[in-house]
């Protein structure tokens, strides 16, 4: 395997020319972060990429799968903060410089495991071009994109509430939170009015800690239990700090009590109520998730050991009305899975609507297509709701800002290159911002900074728009909006005219895989164990659209045993070539004196042609792997080389007939697999006659119209379906292979029966006959075996094949076994208890077993009523 990827590399294949003249076909790898190992979805992803672009470069196209790695600011951080944390030092001590040259050394060492990996898998990307999005191109390519939209309004700094994470010190987008749904509390608290005697409102929160911070509370203007509430004021318990009741009709009458607090500060909906009515902003939650100067006597506590003790106060203090059980989401860290705490601070955001409405109408006016289509809609509803992006990070490890305050009259100066003094007043008291860039903004330039963008390259020129983008669906907003975007934004063009969706890989339950379930499939020990070109080919059979892929192990195993199938197909062809050296085209075939089983396998071969090619450009890989399996298998191996057989030892005018179909007909077929199993289909490829240096470089089987033949496929057809019928029959009475049969079909057909008159030699090699006799209406003969194929009844004598009484004891004891097992599953299933209690798969698994042990029982019953006489 490692000789052939070594080979392709030498010979340059991968790499693609921004000279040639050849339609282009592009690619772009989304990036893998460096601190990443490549993992079951990876594999997926990139062995569907590696399909497209095998294919597409057979096809002629001058094809470009542009790699690269992302730098993965928070996850790579995290990375080095724990190597960190065990020398007993932090980030902090060690100072930004040294900290961001220390990530450098980890990445020069430790960041290129995910691309060896991918190589491993076979994946034919142009490594001589291969980007990482913290390379000088990428950097210059973020800055010029971050000054143009600051320049143009795009990009500001404001006060505004973000999602925070204590654990990683960051901000996050609203897309790097993970909602989980947590069974919680909903805690039912006084607010005393102020004035003695007015009563109370009541409200309801699942986070009572924030009500330090409360600024006002809301009711709804009509509702008309709170209309005489509004204006006054209440009294905030334990602070005892008076806030006003205000009417908004944001607030939902039905829910809760129906009043609001308001904590602006540290929620998004009560930020935008507090912007609308004036309230102060008061935070009482600090970055690293204590409780601060504001939350008075609970300064210093943990916000959850600060809600256990608020709440025992309020309780102590008559305020706490009720505690409900109370299920809600919760939203958390997508990286260290810690709940995130809405926080007011100063951050960068990319000001959205102006970039998200053209973006928006390339999908809607079919300029880039999203498959399958059902996540269009869900496209349209987020881009439809979309929220300005957060885009500044605390963190270290990132494209920093490139925006410098005067410590002097308060500028910013925003610049493509690095300044020495304030815009402004011209004082050299600056400071650079000290946050990075979200991973995501240098991502959402992929297609084009990749390609050599800001400067006009003749990559760009060749390559972009790109041709299609492969991704999984939990990065459709993350990444792929961002891309059109800034796409259309800065290149004037889609970023590529088609996205893939591919599934999600779940166990052979359809569990999500994960650690502590124990039930993740690591595709570099599958690779280890089966192959490489049967774990790619199991994943592309899976690849359906829509459908999540439930992979196991077993399945894995079962395409090895293909691999090792076209493997022996191959050994009986070369044995049968040896005297053969020539290779054969399709003008040489249509010379030859063909027979029946050859004019079939021509014509199949080119339906397989035809319908793999119409699978991948639909994006359907299972229907296109799914072709070339049943071809290959049930077709070539199981009919055709049988077939042959005989001929190979024939004369030689016969058997340079038969070569010539087996060597085209596996050639072809190799080149057909080539892009699903790249590495076996080299090695056999090289050993048969063939012109060229590789299969890589070999043209794609082309479809040829002319080699179709409907009449012999039918006669092929019926003449295979009554070998399967006799092979049938074998199976199911016990009778040997070794013995010959005598065998009557009987059909009023007079067509079919010229047929069958026709093909009576291969129908009697295929099945083993002493005797085919064939008749229009004769009488059916006693002691037989009986099937139907369309409208031809097949008879198998038996007598003097098998001994009728031991035969019909063989099969009483084995119908008598059965319906115990029987009569054991339907007491099971008919009890309740068990139906209500069992695992539901359990239950499932017992049902269908019931039904096949019904069948097979039934199918006993008749062999036995056949020998009856």
């Amino acid at each position: 395997m490692e000789r052939w990827y070594k080979f392709w590399q030498e010979k340059g294949y991968f790499h693609a020319n921004e000279n040639s003249d050849k339609k282009s076909y592009c690619i772009v790898i989304p990036p893998p972060n460096i601190t990443g190992a490549l993992h079951i979805g990876h594999a997926l992803n990139n062995t569907i990429q590696d399909i497209l672009t095998r294919w597409k470069r057979m096809e002629g196209f001058n094809t470009l799968w542009m790699p690269g790695t992302d730098h993965a600011g928070i996850a790579t951080q995290n990375v080095i903060e724990r190597q960190l944390l065990a020398e007993r030092t932090d980030r902090h001590k060690l100072g930004r410089e040294e900290f961001v040259e220390r990530v450098w050394k980890w990445k020069e060492r430790s960041g290129g495991e995910i691309i060896r990996q991918l190589k491993r898998l076979g994946a034919s990307c142009d490594w001589e071009r291969e980007r990482f999005t913290m390379d000088e191109g990428l950097s210059k390519a973020v800055r010029e994109v971050f000054v143009r939209l600051y320049e143009e309004g795009l990009i500001y700094k404001g006060d505004r509430l973000i999602n925070w994470c204590p654990r990683c010190h960051t901000a996050l987008s609203d897309l790097e939170v993970e909602h989980e749904e947590q069974k919680g509390h909903l805690y039912h608290i006084k607010y005393p009015l102020t004035n003695p005697g007015e009563g109370f409102i009541t409200i309801a929160t699942t986070r009572p800690e924030t009500m330090l911070g409360d600024t006002a509370v809301a009711v709804n203007p009509d509702d008309e239990r709170y209309k005489n509430f509004i204006g006054k004021t209440v009294t905030l318990p334990i602070v005892n700090r008076e806030i006003s009741v205000i009417a908004d009709s944001y607030v939902d009458k039905s829910f809760g009590t129906g009043a609001l607090k308001i904590t602006p500060a540290h929620d998004p909906n009560d930020f935008e109520i507090g912007t609308r009515h004036n309230l102060p902003h008061l935070k009482v939650i600090a970055e690293d998730g204590t409780m601060n100067e504001n939350a008075g006597k609970y300064k210093g506590l943990d916000r959850f050991k600060c809600r256990k003790a608020l709440l025992s106060d309020l309780e102590k203090g008559g305020f706490l009305l009720k505690v409900e059980d109370y299920a809600h989401s919760v939203g958390k860290c997508y990286r260290c899975k810690t709940i995130v705490e809405p926080n007011l601070s100063k951050q960068w955001f990319v000001k959205i609507k102006p970039l998200s409405e053209p973006a928006l109408e390339a999908v809607k006016d079919g300029r880039i297509r999203i498959i399958p289509k059902g996540w269009e809609n869900t496209y349209f509803e987020w881009m439809n709701n979309i929220k300005d992006w957060c885009i500044s990070r605390q963190i270290w490890w990132g494209h920093r800002i490139p925006a410098w305050n005067c410590l002097d009259c308060g500028e910013i100066t925003v610049s493509k290159t690095d300044v020495k003094e304030c815009s402004k007043c011209k004082s050299k008291n600056i400071e650079q911002e000290s946050d990075v860039l979200d991973t995501w903004f240098s991502s959402a330039l992929w297609p084009f900074s990749t390609l050599g963008w800001p400067e006009n390259t003749k990559e760009l020129k060749t390559f972009y728009p790109t041709s299609v983008l492969v991704t999984s669906f939990d990065i459709l907003f993350f990444w792929v909006a961002r891309m059109i975007m800034m796409g259309l934004k800065f290149r004037g063009d889609i970023p590529f005219r088609d996205v893939y969706i591919h599934a999600l890989v779940r166990d052979a339950e359809g569990q999500k895989m994960s650690k502590s379930k124990g039930n993740v499939i690591d595709p570099l020990i599958m690779m280890e164990k089966y192959g490489t070109d049967a774990f790619r080919f199991t994943l592309a059979a899976f690849a359906a659209q829509g459908r999540d892929i439930k992979l196991s192990e077993e399945r894995i195993e079962g395409y090895r045993n293909f691999a090792n199938k076209i493997w022996n197909a191959f050994r009986f062809a070369m044995m049968n070539l040896e005297d053969f050296k020539d290779t054969v085209s399709t003008s040489d075939i249509t010379r030859l004196n063909l027979q029946l089983s050859d004019k079939w396998i021509l014509s199949r071969l080119q339906k397989a042609i035809r319908d793999t090619k119409k699978g991948l450009e639909e994006y359907k890989f299972n229907e296109s792997a799914g072709i070339i399996y049943q071809f290959f298998w049930h077709e070539l191996c199981d009919w055709y080389i049988e077939i042959i057989k005989p001929r190979l030892a024939a004369s030689a005018k016969e058997r340079k007939t038969a070569q010539s179909v087996l060597l085209y007909v596996m050639e072809n077929s190799l080149r057909l697999l080539h892009p699903f199993m790249p590495f076996i289909t080299e090695e056999l490829w090289q050993q048969l006659p063939h012109k060229g240096e590789s299969i890589m470089a070999a043209e794609y089987p082309e479809f040829n119209e002319a080699l179709l033949n409907e009449e012999n496929e039918k006669e092929m057809n019926l003449i295979m379906g009554i070998s399967r019928g006799i092979r049938n029959i074998r199976s199911e009475m016990n009778i040997s292979l070794a013995k010959k049969l005598d065998v009557i079909l009987r059909t009023g057909d007079e067509k079919k029966l010229q047929m069958i008159e026709r093909q009576n030699l291969y129908i009697s090699e295929l099945s083993r006959l002493k005797n085919l006799s064939i008749t229009r209406n004769g009488k059916e003969p006693k002691m037989a075996a009986t099937a139907v194929v369309e409208d031809i009844e097949i008879f198998v004598l038996l007598e003097g094949v098998i001994d009728i009484q031991e035969e019909r004891n063989r099969l009483s004891r084995e119908l008598e076994k059965i319906n115990s097992d029987i009569a054991t599953l339907n007491k099971r299933l008919s009890n309740r208890d068990f139906i209500n209690r069992a695992p539901k798969d359990v239950v499932e698994k017992d049902k269908e077993k019931y039904q096949a042990l019904t069948a097979t029982a039934e199918k006993i019953q008749q062999n036995i009523n056949k020998i009856q006489g």
